[in-house]
Parts: C-alpha cells; structure tokens; sequence
C-alpha cells in the first residue's frame, strides 16, 4: 500500500526553525510534483509549497524567505526546512505527491499531517 509518511512537526518559540520530512512508502513506478499543504481549524488546506520533479519551486508569498521546500527524488521524500517562524505559521501540515502505481495514472496522495505550534 503507498502512503506518504510524515515527521518533524513540534512546537516553537517565534523566531525558531523546524523541519517537516515525507516520504513515500509502497512500491511505485512514477513520483509527479510534490508539495506541502497547511490547515487550521475552520478553514481549507492552503497551499504552502510545491515542487516539480526537476525542482522548481512555487511558495506561497508569506512564506518566501523563510521556507524552503526540496526533494530527493532517489529517496522519493520531500522537506519543509521552516526558519524564522512566525505564529501564523501554525496549523496542521499536510505532504502532498501525484504518484503512480503500476501503470494506472497518476493520482494525488496525502500524508496523515503534522503539527506545527508556534508561540508569540
């Protein structure tokens, strides 16, 4: 079965860095764009961060400077390096891949999410 499977979420002072990991679990034959998502109670899942499979990168514009998203294609996994971090950086974080078993099309996965608190 593939799963994304997500780690380093935490709680942080304002002005502290953390770093989210996810990767893929389960035996697949392509990995698309990758990407984060945040929620927070009563709203959508926003988007954060992506990244194609050659590496360019879209951020959401309150995060440019201060997160940074990668990928390591060989070990099918994808970060969220988090510095500087803000209280509304809070929420519930949310790994995202278009991935594809066997030789079905792609499709899009999510991670089970991680917590991020961050103190004033």
């Amino acid at each position: 079965q593939v799963q994304l499977v997500e780690s380093g979420g935490g709680l942080r002072q304002a002005g502290g860095s953390l770093r989210l990991s996810c990767t893929v679990s389960g035996a697949i034959t392509g990995i698309g764009a990758m990407g984060w998502y945040r929620q927070v109670p009563g709203e959508e899942r926003a988007l954060v961060a992506t990244i194609t499979p050659t590496g360019s990168t879209n951020l959401e514009q309150s995060v440019k400077g201060r997160l940074t998203i990668s990928r390591d294609n060989a070990e099918k996994s994808v970060r969220l390096q988090m510095n500087n971090l803000e209280p509304d950086d809070t929420g519930v974080y949310y790994c995202t891949a278009r991935l594809r078993e066997l030789n079905l099309p792609y499709r899009d996965y999510w991670g089970q999410g991680t917590q991020v608190t961050v103190s004033s």
